[in-house]
């Protein structure tokens, strides 16, 4: 039974999906609505990033450093560890799971509310595609998320680089030498896949809970949680089955 209510509400997904580039609002309203989620869910979301990801690969530099204790082992691994461990999976899937909360909260909480108050009804009335209205241009805004990981990626390492060097554990020609070391240019590639996926389902499974959501006020909440749990299992589920097409030989 369960399954069925599974299967059920992912028929519904792919419909809204549908339904999303149908009808298209006029173009003089709808650049202005995607300039604001523009602003709303990328750039509103670059402070969070950036600390997160600074401290974060700080963090990674000085725990590979502290377990090297073997003398024979090279100090270049240290930022070779870093490089690979925010490039493949850090920057692109923790970030991701980071911005489920903040950027799926975030549009759950806006389109429930306007469920709740009938906004989205007064749309229908006037005629107008409400998912077009409501999910497009969020969908348009999450094709800049590279952009947001792109950052990510070159704080992490920056926060990896300064917590080694001025926490005494490499020198900075060793660290800089370690992310030279064996550099793999389709892993930057594998990463910006990765993301591209990740972001149209920040910006549409969100949209989905949203929009189908029934209740008050206090349902808004619940389903903003709900939110948060399936856009996160769905990436980590995505996560690995792209990394088993894209790395696995």
């Amino acid at each position: 039974m369960m399954l069925l209510r599974y299967l059920s509400q992912i028929g519904k997904y792919f419909l809204m999906l549908k339904e999303v580039f149908n009808k298209p609002t006029k173009w003089s309203v709808m650049r202005g609505l995607i300039f604001k989620e523009i602003d709303d869910l990328i750039i509103g979301s670059l402070g969070i990033v950036a600390f997160i990801s600074f401290f974060v690969g700080g963090v990674v530099s000085i725990q590979t450093a502290l377990n090297l204790t073997n003398p024979l082992i090279p100090k270049e691994l240290i930022g070779f560890a870093t490089r690979q461990s925010i490039i493949l999976e850090f920057a692109p899937t923790f970030i991701s799971i980071v911005m489920a909360g903040k950027m799926g909260s975030f549009i759950t909480s806006s389109i429930g509310t306007m469920r709740v108050t009938e906004q989205i009804d007064a749309l229908e009335v006037m005629g107008v595609n409400s998912l077009n209205y409501l999910v497009f241009p969020k969908i348009i805004a999450s094709l800049l998320y590279p952009f947001l990981i792109g950052i990510a990626m070159f704080l992490g390492i920056l926060g990896g680089w300064m917590a080694g060097v001025y926490g005494g554990f490499v020198s900075s020609n060793e660290f800089i030498s370690g992310i030279q070391t064996n550099f793999i240019p389709y892993h930057i590639t594998y990463a910006i896949i990765k993301t591209i996926v990740f972001a149209l389902i920040l910006s549409t499974v969100p949209s989905f809970h949203g929009y189908y959501m029934k209740g008050g006020a206090l349902e808004v909440g619940k389903a903003s949680t709900v939110s948060f749990v399936w856009t996160s299992v769905v990436i980590i589920l995505i996560n690995y089955i792209l990394t088993q097409l894209l790395l696995a030989k």
